[in-house]
């Protein structure tokens, strides 16, 4: 088995996790623990698919039917980031508001989606992961 293909995703995910904490702390001007999860620039879901797109189109080709497969993912996951799990995070936020003087309810985390920009910002990061990784594990 070909550990590249492995290795690219947690790689990816583990690399773009730290610059996600930075840059929401320095936004945050404090340690932004309370920000780590979904949502916020770069987007890891986007990274880690366009990643893996990156990689098999370095090594099989986009003539290759898992190039298809991983772009045909990279749409779904982006899709999704944009607009069903930012409509999530509207509702979470309308419950809370409506929920604020309730003392059992457990505030809901309204954070959910990406932008554009962080969805680009991890595309950017995932195409450059798949060429670093392209380069590190050549081919046995």
């Amino acid at each position: 088995m070909d550990l590249a293909y492995l290795l690219t995703p947690v790689l990816t995910w583990i690399t773009v996790g730290p610059i996600k904490f930075l840059i929401n702390s320095i936004k945050a001007r404090k340690w932004a623990f309370n920000l780590v999860g979904n949502g916020g620039f770069p987007s890891n879901h986007s990274a880690v698919v366009s990643s893996m797109a990156t990689l098999i189109a370095l090594r099989e080709g986009i003539g290759h039917p898992a190039f298809g497969v991983a772009v045909a993912l990279c749409f779904i996951v982006i899709i999704d980031a944009n607009s069903l799990r930012q409509h999530v995070g509207r509702q979470a936020a309308a419950i809370n508001r409506l929920a604020k003087d309730a003392t059992d309810h457990k505030w809901l985390r309204e954070r959910m989606g990406h932008t554009v920009i962080e969805i680009s910002g991890g595309l950017a990061t995932g195409i450059a992961m798949g060429h670093i990784i392209f380069a590190l594990f050549p081919r046995v």
